[in-house]
């Protein structure tokens, strides 16, 4: 079932079980002056919605839009453009409004170009963005991604802003068009969908109920992936650990770790998220014997109190979740283990905090995601009396930061002297330019800054998708520094397939770049700027 609403339209919403008709006529992907018209795909949220942004270029550019360069991307100068939202805390709204009040005085002067908004606030909103942001062109929810290009036509044709809303899943996301971000690593959906009922989280609500994928289905994505020169994956699914039980296989997820870890050519493996209470120990041994699958795990906390645990409907306790951590470690030594941690819940007494801190002093987690609850309309959570004050959740939440500051620093101190294996990445350190260092992540998803030899060959040296072993020399609290090359310790670099594919498509002849389909598993240029703007991230 659908909801859809016209600009022009004076009546209130309906329901509606069909679809308007699209244009007769064929789209109009071309400016006046004949050439292609551009696009810009800006993602706000978690790593869902970076690869739903995937699809999104994609099928924009099936359709037979280009990219905006990076110099167009930077300035806004596309004539398309997308925000593909988060609605988890209460900052992502502020963040979509914020967007598109700067892009009204664009519209003002360039009335062709076009405003897109998709993802989990446009699914919760729906057509109350339109009536917020009247230039808006076009609203489309979680569930039929696939329309994009269809609504920017018809909004065009009729002179009226499109929003279309499904109520479920029609088209698996991942079968649509992509268009990767990245050439050497790539996101692969195992699932959708959510069947947990945590009262202060509001994805089930608007993602559903979770739906998997056939094992085959993934393997055939992932090893269409490594053909064109990836050689990381990670594995994403809201509760990756309940994957399978919707086909009736409660141990699927540590048998499809086993299999596409063991897909050639394929070096690194990693997933996220998983559920503390669906944990299970065939995961860690699964992890411990493939070695493509990294020693690195995202395992969400919340809480450390036993009694805000309950009010948030979090199936497990304190003892429960560091009992796995001490499972993880003892199988895996070298793991580096980050989560995510909510500061403030409604009735959280400074008990409860207290609880909090000596669990996170306990785990020694690598980094943590921290964030001061949030009231979101539409979660049990929102009606819950003892909400708190503003004051008392900011000062718990500084003595929070503070804590995993020095724990982060103490943990990245004890890595000097390790030797690692870097995977070379785009984009990763902001200072690069400065220092004249590289930037890539270890095996266990470290950030780390690494030096080249003075003496180095430009035409040897390493490129994003390449491989470095380097000896770290100094852990600071968000990252590695690893400046062995210029004191005479380890420096070696592996080029990979996945160092030929960056390469080939900075040439230009990279032949996926369109991605022209799931299977293709294009991996043309990245479709905008992407910004993880949800949580605060005390350490990289």
């Amino acid at each position: 079932m659908r909801f859809r609403r016209a600009r022009s339209s004076a009546v209130p919403w309906s329901v509606m079980s069909t679809t308007l008709p699209a244009p007769d006529h064929a789209p109009t992907t071309t400016t006046s002056g004949g050439s292609a018209r551009t696009y810009l795909v800006k993602t706000l949220g978690c790593q869902m919605n970076v690869h739903d942004s995937e699809h999104m270029a994609g099928m924009l550019e099936q359709a037979g839009y280009v990219a905006a360069t990076p110099e167009q991307a930077a300035s806004e100068d596309a004539d398309v453009i997308v925000i593909n939202t988060c609605a988890v805390r209460e900052n992502a709204a502020d963040k979509l409004y914020g967007n598109l009040g700067r892009l009204a005085r664009t519209k003002r002067s360039r009335p062709d170009m076009q405003i897109a908004v998709g993802g989990c606030l446009a699914q919760k909103d729906r057509a109350g963005i339109v009536e917020r942001a009247p230039w808006v062109d076009v609203v489309f929810g979680t569930h039929n991604l696939d329309v994009l290009p269809v609504l920017l036509e018809r909004a065009r044709h009729n002179a009226a802003a499109q929003v279309e809303i499904e109520e479920s899943l029609k088209v698996f996301p991942s079968t649509l068009p992509t268009r990767r971000e990245s050439v050497y690593a790539g996101w692969v959906s195992i699932s959708v969908g959510c069947n947990n009922t945590c009262t202060f989280c509001i994805v089930p609500h608007l993602r559903g109920k979770e739906r998997d994928r056939r094992p085959g289905e993934i393997l055939a994505e992932v090893e269409a992936l490594v053909a064109t020169g990836a050689i990381e994956v990670t594995l994403l699914g809201q509760n990756v650990n309940s994957y399978g039980v919707g086909f009736g296989d409660r141990g699927a997820f540590a048998k499809l770790l086993r299999a596409v870890g063991a897909i050639p050519g394929l070096e690194r493996v990693r997933f996220t998220s998983p559920h503390p209470a669906a944990f299970t120990d065939d995961v860690i041994e699964a992890m411990a014997a493939t070695p493509t699958v990294m020693p690195s795990l995202h395992m969400p906390l919340q809480s450390g109190s036993d009694r805000v645990l309950r009010a948030m409907r979090r199936s497990y306790r304190s003892e429960k979740f560091l009992g796995i951590l001490d499972r993880v470690r003892a199988a895996i030594p070298h793991a580096a283990i980050t989560t995510d941690i909510i500061v403030g819940f409604p009735g959280e007494t400074d008990e409860d905090f207290e609880d909090t801190l000596r669990v996170v002093e306990a785990a020694r987690f690598s980094s943590a995601f921290t964030f001061q609850y949030s009231q979101r309309p539409g979660t049990p959570a929102a009606d819950l009396p003892d909400q708190l004050p503003k004051a008392v959740v900011q000062e718990r939440y500084e003595r929070l930061i503070a804590l995993q500051e020095r724990i982060c620093a103490q943990e990245n101190a004890a890595q000097e002297g390790r030797v690692v294996e870097v995977l070379v990445a785009e984009g990763e350190g902001r200072k690069d330019g400065e220092t004249r260092r590289i930037s890539g992540r270890a095996a266990d998803n470290r950030l780390v800054h690494l030096a080249l030899p003075a003496d180095l060959d430009p035409d040897a040296a390493p490129r994003p998708g390449d491989l470095v072993t380097v000896q770290v020399t100094h852990g600071a609290p968000h990252h590695l520094v690893a400046d062995s090359a210029l004191t005479g310790g380890p420096f070696a670099v592996r080029r990979t397939r996945a160092g030929d594919a960056w390469q080939t498509r900075q040439s230009g002849d990279d032949e996926h770049a369109g991605g022209h389909g799931a299977d293709a598993c294009g991996t043309g240029a990245a479709p905008g700027p992407v910004s993880l703007g949800m949580p605060s991230l005390t350490v990289r």
